[in-house]
């Protein structure tokens, strides 16, 4: 994820809603580093599944997500704290892995899956319903696991009251 962002005027300027700041230039185009992770695991109809996930919960480091990351292990992922439930857009500018977008509810049970999102596009990918986060994770997993929308992702974040 870049930012939560209209498009305005042909995709040339970006605006942040519901009072997420945009990344600043010099972070945009900082070299990747990877935050420590947590362990979070997802739960479908083929069980549970365990995986490392870094946790973005400022606004800089949710805009900046995994931009210029070139590969992200099978069993890493990304997780996208927005503190509160809220619509939100997400994109792939300057993101060249292939992503799975795993919108989350504040009960931790999963709203929606876009699946193989396209490196390097500008396109909004929209939550579709108020979401407290999104986990992305290597494209295929989400297929891989069979995860439908009301299964559920385990981690603290899901528990602590909002």
């Amino acid at each position: 994820m870049r930012c939560v962002v209209p498009l305005l005027r042909a995709g040339l300027a970006l605006t942040c809603p519901a009072g997420l700041a945009a990344v600043p230039p010099v972070l945009a185009q900082a070299a990747p580093q990877e935050a420590k992770t947590e362990p979070l695991t997802v739960v479908s109809r083929s069980g549970a599944h365990a995986f490392q996930v870094e946790v973005m919960r400022d606004d800089a480091s949710r805009a900046r997500g995994l931009m210029f990351r070139r590969s992200m292990p099978a069993n890493r992922g990304m997780l996208f704290d927005f503190e509160r439930s809220l619509p939100v857009t997400m994109w792939m500018k300057n993101t060249y892995l292939p992503l799975d977008m795993v919108f989350i509810r504040a009960d931790g049970t999963i709203a929606r899956i876009e699946s193989d999102t396209e490196p390097l596009s500008t396109r909004v990918i929209a939550s579709g319903e108020p979401v407290l986060s999104v986990l992305e994770l290597n494209a295929g997993v989400a297929n891989k696991l069979g995860l439908r929308p009301g299964d559920r992702i385990d981690h603290p974040l899901f528990r602590s009251p909002r």
